[in-house]
């Protein structure tokens, strides 16, 4: 027992910069204070001590603001950060070195009595607010960001983001063929339309960005594809005449992707003097 106290204990400062000492971790920190409650309530769930097992997890309720149920399994090492407002039910099994935030739920979308929460592997780290609902798996290392929603199975090592959860990275990529598309002709494409879909933290890159980009890569490949048939045509048919594709126009997308026209200075002026004048009162 004290050997897994330490192993929590030690789990505070391993992820958690703020934690100065051990006295100041066992009496301020309710993460803690909940998990020690949990690892009672989840002995006396499992010896059928059910109504004492509930009324020890409603009091931990009360004094720590996090909510395990305690049928809920949890591995060594588990850490709450903050931990207000935290939900977790009694069908989840939590593996070890895992971290949740303030405001995570850890639910089901079902009211059978079986299997309705979710599993989390090894290493898994759930961001502020996230909602992870539904009898599946989250694998080992994934990274769920804050204030997503997840509702289907997660990768082992992925990152998931947004509403409803998609993943945005992960360590080893699908094997399915993707399109190989030049970097240069993918840069000037991303520039003409006023996108660009690098500019994007890699550690968490936006899901609209990285379809946006397929969505070129793709235009890319149709576009080389063409121009290969456009070359055999020629050379079928010496009558054959290849014709340019119109350019795109930066003026086309003005006041479209950014939000903003050009205006001539009369339309400005105009403009300016309509927001002087106050508006004429009609009794």
């Amino acid at each position: 027992m004290f050997q897994r106290l330490r192993e929590d204990i030690n789990s505070v400062f391993d992820r958690d910069p703020a934690a100065r000492n051990v006295l100041e971790v066992l009496t301020n920190y309710p993460g803690l204070h909940a998990l020690l409650w949990h690892r009672l309530g989840h002995w006396l769930w499992r010896h059928n001590l059910k109504w004492l097992a509930r009324t020890i997890s409603t009091l931990a309720r009360w004094l720590t603001g996090i909510e395990i149920h305690p049928g809920a399994t949890i591995g060594r090492r588990f850490f709450i950060d903050h931990g207000m407002g935290v939900v977790i039910g009694e069908t989840t099994e939590i593996g070890d070195d895992v971290t949740l935030y303030q405001g995570v739920t850890l639910g089901g979308t079902s009211w059978n009595k079986g299997k309705r929460h979710p599993t989390l592997g090894d290493g898994v780290i759930v961001g502020a607010g996230a909602k992870i609902l539904g009898p599946f798996t989250v694998g080992a290392g994934a990274k769920v960001g804050s204030n997503a929603v997840v509702t289907k199975e997660v990768p082992a090592d992925a990152t998931v983001v947004g509403i409803p959860g998609k993943i945005v990275k992960r360590t080893e990529p699908d094997t399915e063929q993707t399109l190989e598309v030049d970097p240069v002709r993918r840069e000037a494409i991303c520039q003409k339309f006023g996108f660009d879909a690098y500019g994007v933290s890699e550690d968490m890159p936006d899901p609209v960005a990285r379809s946006m980009q397929a969505m070129f890569d793709h235009i890319h490949a149709m576009d080389e594809r063409i121009e290969q048939m456009c070359e055999v045509l020629s050379k079928v048919d010496t009558s054959f005449q290849d014709h340019q594709l119109p350019e795109l126009r930066d003026e086309d997308f003005d006041g479209v992707l950014t939000g903003t026209e050009e205006r001539t200075p009369a339309q400005a002026d105009s403009q300016s003097t309509a927001m002087a004048e106050p508006p004429e009162h009609k009794g």
